[in-house]
């Protein structure tokens, strides 16, 4: 009974959802909590969602802040020399051009916001590229490559949602995974200096037009003077702090934003502007991110997802459970086509971890394999993503064609972190 109504609870929500009938913050609440009243549990309801919202306050917070803090940054010019000095050295040359684009997406990618990113990053470069005649499409992939590695930040979006989804803290759950992440990174520059050398032996290697640095709004590198190197400084710190475990991330997140609202912003006026301007950045996320917990916590505390996991372990031949992190992973990045970043991660993860579990295999591991390809290196190649729309727009590029042309160089990345995963031990075959 608690399994078919899981089962059919999660599948009202995925409906939901994926129908765009109600928005991700609605369906996450109201359908689970029906379901509850439904289940005689009406009662206990509220302590349910309660429960499930107190576990993901802390990666609320750390997100809001990190949206804050690089938000702050980037007003304040921090990347405006690096992407002017990235475009100097990039040259008249496709791959090292294409391996600018890739760092410079990357650094522009901090702030976890694909649109962001794509804003900045996309007409700055279209000139050049034009200027080159080199293929727009392979602009819009390399962009994507990047900004889906980076996607697996511990304050990007798939990650901290698959930390929700199973309940467990995002620095625990990200820490196994860096040097996957480590290996990604390295794996999206060689392919990005490939594209950019095969795309030069196409063109029989004359590229003699001079390339001018062209910055997005008409902005002007800044020398590097004092604030600057302060904000430098504190992007290091706040990092430095946060990856060694010496303080929790929102709170590393919280401090930075103040250090960087008073080293750029010391009117309280211009403060209050600044955190206004970026709210609603922020908001949205952390408001599905509260209705997620609300979610999880009453399928948890019903008994449903358990009853669920119960259900689908024994659907499953013997020992094949051990295999469901390889398979989640090597899925990963064409889940991504058909499921949006909340009905996947709040929807599907759970369950799967749940089943993982009952086969004797940790959730996280399932987690991990997800966050391989599910939104990361999948999102800008996804119909179900605003972002990918704003990519091929800004790009100039047809959607078929910048799938055809991006979507095997990601699932290559993908198939690239899932192997290094299983040599590394953080999936097992």
């Amino acid at each position: 009974m608690l399994a078919l109504a899981g089962l059919i609870t999660i599948a009202l929500v995925l409906a939901a959802i994926l129908s765009k009938r109600l928005s991700p913050l609605v369906a996450l609440a109201a359908i689970p909590f029906l379901a509850a009243l439904l289940l005689g549990q009406g009662a206990d309801a509220g302590k349910f969602m309660l429960n499930g919202m107190v576990t993901v306050a802390p990666m609320a917070a750390m997100f809001l802040f990190a949206i804050l803090f690089f938000s702050v940054l980037a007003d304040a010019g921090l990347f405006r020399p690096i992407v002017a000095g990235i475009l100097r050295l990039a040259g008249h040359h496709p791959a090292r051009i294409a391996l600018g684009t890739a760092i410079l997406t990357s650094i522009v990618h901090l702030d976890g916001s694909g649109a962001a990113t794509f804003l900045i990053v996309v007409p700055a470069l279209v000139p050049v590229y034009d200027r080159l005649g080199l293929d727009r499409r392979m602009l819009a992939c390399i962009v994507a490559m990047a900004a889906g590695v980076g996607n697996m930040l511990p304050w990007g979006g798939p990650t901290i949602r698959a930390a929700t989804a199973l309940n467990v803290p995002v620095m625990d759950f990200f820490a196994p995974i860096i040097p996957v992440y480590a290996v990604g990174v390295l794996a999206m520059l060689a392919l990005s200096w490939w594209i950019g050398t095969r795309h030069a032996v196409v063109h029989g290697g004359r590229f003699e037009t001079p390339v001018a640095v062209d910055l997005t709004d008409g902005q002007t590198a800044e020398p590097l003077g004092l604030r600057w190197l302060a904000n430098a400084a504190t992007v290091i710190a706040v990092l430095g702090l946060m990856l060694a475990g010496i303080l929790p991330p929102a709170i590393a997140f919280l401090l930075g934003s103040l250090v960087a609202l008073l080293v750029n912003l010391r009117a309280p006026d211009a403060q209050r502007d600044a955190i206004e301007r970026h709210a609603p950045a922020a908001i949205s996320m952390v408001a599905i991110l509260f209705a997620a917990g609300a979610f999880t916590g009453i399928m948890r505390g019903t008994g449903m997802l358990d009853a669920l996991a119960h259900a689908g372990a024994g659907l499953l031949p013997g020992g094949s459970a051990a295999h469901l992190p390889l398979i989640t992973g090597i899925a990963s990045m064409p889940l991504s086509l058909f499921f949006d970043p909340d009905s996947f991660y709040f929807g599907v993860l759970p369950v799967l971890g749940g089943i993982a579990e009952h086969g004797g295999v940790p959730a996280i591991e399932v987690g991990h394999a997800a966050i391989l390809g599910q939104m990361t290196t999948g999102f800008p190649v996804s119909p179900m993503t605003p972002a990918t729309f704003l990519l091929v727009g800004l790009a100039g590029v047809d959607l078929a064609d910048h799938q055809r042309f991006a979507i095997r160089y990601l699932f290559l990345l993908t198939l690239v972190m899932v192997a290094a995963a299983l040599l590394m031990g953080v999936l097992r075959l």
